[in-house]
């Protein structure tokens, strides 16, 4: 199996990248990845004074591995959130207690679908999501 470091491209010799850098170079849309901020406890970018978010290099490889997790190997986010915990052998109490109580029939939902129906689905999720995003009131 691949690592994320291996389709990886260079990442800068730097301590801190803005997330419109790591969109650039994750080739991930920015709103994706405050989606993920949220829904990944491993991707915890710090904040500036200014409040801007500020990635670290852990957190672009983080990125890189959870892309590789939904697009390559066809996980859900549920599935790649409990997979990079079960790796990373830091399952936290909600991922446990997910794991647990959530029914059979979600859990086997991670293997439903083709790979080729989950991209689709995920690129039809992205776009639907940066509908929203335009949709928002300012």
């Amino acid at each position: 199996m691949a690592t994320a470091a291996q389709h990886a491209p260079a990442i800068p010799d730097k301590s801190l990248f803005r997330i419109g850098e790591v969109s650039r170079l994750t080739g991930t849309k920015a709103f994706v990845l405050r989606y993920w901020e949220t829904e990944f406890p491993t991707l915890q970018p710090v904040k500036s004074l200014s409040g801007h978010r500020m990635y670290r290099r852990e957190d672009i490889e983080s990125v890189f591995e959870i892309k590789r997790l939904l697009y390559e190997e066809g996980f859900t986010i549920a599935g790649a959130r409990r997979h990079l915990a079960e790796q990373n052998g830091t399952a936290d109490a909600s991922v446990a207690v997910e794991t647990i109580v959530a029914p059979a029939r979600e859990r086997e939902r991670d293997h439903e679908f083709s790979r080729a129906q989950r991209k689709l689905l995920l690129d039809l999720r992205e776009e639907l999501l940066a509908i929203l995003t335009l949709l928002e009131p300012r």
